[in-house]
């Protein structure tokens, strides 16, 4: 297995854990009853962790589907190289360290992160050039 996939398949268990840390915190506010029932009408806008956590996962799946199809595309084309794991792999710990960021409320360091993830991502797609 390629290191591009390796990470693309981290990156899928990251998302995961986005799915779940953010599933968690909005329970902690919105009480069991609110997760285990059927969630009609309006739901409490969440706060603080919630919701940075909420919006940390929203983003992690916006970048997530671009860099699953160029690491793909990158597998598929035969055009892996040392530039394009590099790239995979700083995709994967940016976005691993943006969580933690993104939920304590850390904000030029969280833009920094998201930028330095996102050049990741630009490094494999640059394989396919």
């Amino acid at each position: 297995m390629t290191m591009e996939l390796k990470m693309l398949t981290w990156a899928v268990v990251l998302g995961l854990v986005h799915v779940l840390v953010a599933a968690t915190l909005a329970t902690a506010q919105r009480g069991l009853k609110w997760n285990a029932g059927n969630r009609d009408g309006e739901a409490r806008p969440l706060t603080g962790f919630a919701a940075r956590a909420t919006r940390a996962s929203g983003n992690f799946m916006e970048t997530f589907v671009f860099f699953a199809a160029a690491v793909l595309a990158v597998v598929a084309a035969q055009r892996t190289s040392a530039g394009t794991a590099l790239g995979a792999q700083i995709y994967l710990w940016a976005r691993v360290v943006y969580l933690p960021v993104y939920v304590i409320g850390i904000p030029y360091l969280r833009t920094l992160v998201w930028v330095v993830g996102f050049w990741g991502m630009l490094q494999v797609i640059e394989g396919l050039f």
